[in-house]
């Protein structure tokens, strides 16, 4: 059997580049151009292909063999890239395919020339020179340095604000998810526990950690001038408040709680006795969108942390994609992964940040326990991580549902449970296959929570195996005021649905199992089980086999 011919995408992208071979593509381009996939995201080269997408073909001086490609590419970059290359044919036209890995490490070609792909403003892409001062930033990624806890080139003990010493300490003190044994600890002890410090030729130096956390303002902005925090609101296109900050994160994680307490107003409702108040984004989400956007910025990055909020959607963006390993698709299942251990340490030792890493799963709870649709994190670059929840009105009927079982549970619906039900009060039915996508996990895992909420009455399943389907249960959709939604989505019984073929056979003589599926808007695998137990209660009778099998009423029911 012969292997698929790969499809050439429509144009060029991050990870796809065209090289015409028409007049014989040189070496030092073929490796320059995998050096810059290698030192971005990797990618796919294809060689006999102009860069408007057509195929030309390679050079009629190429070899019959290309797997020497691989070794020449090999030998000519530094750390070796290890390229796997194949070759097909389009209408006759040989085309050669390299796969390219993202490397680890910072690639080279063997004369020295260091150079990474990157998109331009018009979503093009295109390869550029890797400055040496971009370096740490692709160390980081990797996790192969932490540049918050290294020393500051340049900085002194001086550089420490004693006003955000004593802001810190505030902190400590007033925060009942801080680690309370920073608390009794000196100057000195405290700068040391927190990695704020670093021992350099026997004396105390500070850390990019250290500044970023007590640093003065202006040491900051010297030291540090990649470190800027931008808050706007907007009303259409008009902007209604356009604030910067520079200072220490202390401060700044104050800074952005007072801000947002005059934008993130709140619907209030009853619930019982109680009254219960229910802001445009939960606070405990909101107050975690914002510091995990400081803690996995890129400080080695020029731009800003960008806070926007508008009539409908709230922004949150940082410089630095997401580190490797990690991706918009797998960011509920995915270990955590900081980008700077040092600083994400220090925020979950003061409590800033949720002390497990798992601030993301708070995110989502924060919005979807409210009725809101799920944070999106599609807008994400390789360059800048972008974070968008909607601030639309509260579900209150579906907010009265998830308290209601709360207090059954005795205690908050975990994320997963929360994404079920969220997913089928949108989409109404929904299979495994469907929600594990949603959910960021296997169709095992989704089988197993979807099973364990139908013991708990939460859901209800129609068909079996391929063809089972979730709904949410009745009395959720009482609880939502939906009940006759439930009725329309849970369908026809299957007395009823045995009725409606014995009719369907009244009328047109005969049925097939496909139109059973048409007519009762069910599976293939719960319309045979419906026939067959027609077939064993003597209600209809069987004829022919396989495609061409049909069925009609029994002789004793055709006439009634």
């Amino acid at each position: 059997m012969s292997a698929p011919v790969p499809e050439i995408p429509d144009a060029e992208s991050l990870t796809i580049e065209f090289k015409s071979d028409v007049e014989r593509l040189n070496d030092d381009e073929l490796v320059e151009t995998v050096v810059c996939l290698a030192n971005a995201e990797g990618g796919t080269l294809f060689i006999g292909v102009e860069n408007d997408g057509v195929v030309t073909g390679l050079h009629a001086s190429r070899p019959r063999e290309i797997s020497g490609l691989a070794a020449m590419v090999a030998n000519r970059t530094a750390p070796s890239c290890q390229v796997r290359v194949g070759e097909f044919s389009v209408d006759g036209l040989r085309v050669a395919i390299v796969e390219v890995p993202r490397s680890g490490r910072i690639v080279a070609r063997t004369d020295g020339l260091v150079k990474r792909r990157r998109l331009k403003f018009d979503g093009t892409p295109e390869c550029v020179a890797f400055l040496p001062h971009e370096y740490p930033s692709r160390q980081a990624d990797f996790r192969a340095i932490d540049m918050t806890g290294e020393p500051l080139a340049g900085a002194s003990i001086d550089d420490f604000d004693p006003l955000q010493r004593e802001r810190l300490r505030a902190l400590i003190a007033g925060n009942p998810r801080s680690d309370k044994a920073l608390a009794g600890l000196s100057d000195e002890e405290l700068e040391g526990a927190l990695q704020l410090t670093a021992k350099c030729d026997g004396r105390r130096q500070p850390t990019l950690l250290g500044l970023l956390l007590i640093g003065r303002t202006e040491s900051l902005c010297r030291l540090v001038p990649t470190h800027e925090v931008l808050f706007q609101v907007l009303d259409g296109a008009q902007v209604r408040v356009n604030e910067s900050s520079r200072s220490a994160l202390v401060e700044v994680v104050e800074w952005l709680d007072l801000l947002s307490r005059g934008i993130n107003t709140e619907q209030e409702f009853n619930e019982g006795l109680f009254r219960i108040g229910v802001a445009r984004v939960d606070w405990g989400a909101l107050r975690e969108a914002y510091n995990n956007a400081l803690v996995h910025r890129d400080y080695a990055r020029r731009g800003a942390v960008r806070v926007c909020w508008e009539a409908d959607q709230l922004i949150v963006g940082n410089p630095g994609g997401f580190v490797e390993g990690v991706t918009a698709a797998t960011l509920l299942t995915t270990e955590p992964r900081p980008r700077n251990p040092a600083l994400a340490d220090a925020f979950k030792r003061l409590g800033l940040v949720e002390r497990t890493g798992r601030g993301v799963d708070l995110i989502y709870s924060g919005m979807l326990r409210f009725g809101r649709p799920a944070p999106d994190y599609s807008a994400s670059q390789p360059d800048m991580v972008k974070l968008v929840v909607s601030t639309e009105p509260a579900d209150l009927g579906f907010v009265r549902l998830v308290l209601q079982e709360e207090a059954k549970q005795q205690g908050p619906l975990p994320v997963e449970t929360l994404l079920v039900l969220t997913a089928l009060r949108r989409s109404r039915r929904m299979a495994t296959s469907v929600l594990a996508v949603e959910l960021q996990r296997s169709e095992g895992q989704v089988r197993r929570i979807c099973e364990s909420l139908l013991e708990r009455g939460l859901l209800v399943a129609q068909g079996t195996d391929r063809n089972r389907q979730y709904l949410l249960g009745p009395h959720l959709y009482r609880a939502l005021g939906q009940h006759a939604e439930f009725i329309r989505q849970a369908g026809f019984s299957a007395l009823q649905q045995g009725e409606m073929v014995k009719n369907y056979i009244r009328e047109h003589g005969r049925i097939k199992r496909a139109q059973v599926v048409e007519l009762c808007r069910i599976g293939p695998e719960e319309a045979r089980g419906l026939l067959s137990r027609l077939l064993k209660e003597g209600e209809i009778e069987l004829h022919g086999e396989r495609r061409g099998s049909y069925y009609t009423l029994a002789p004793n029911k055709s006439k009634l």
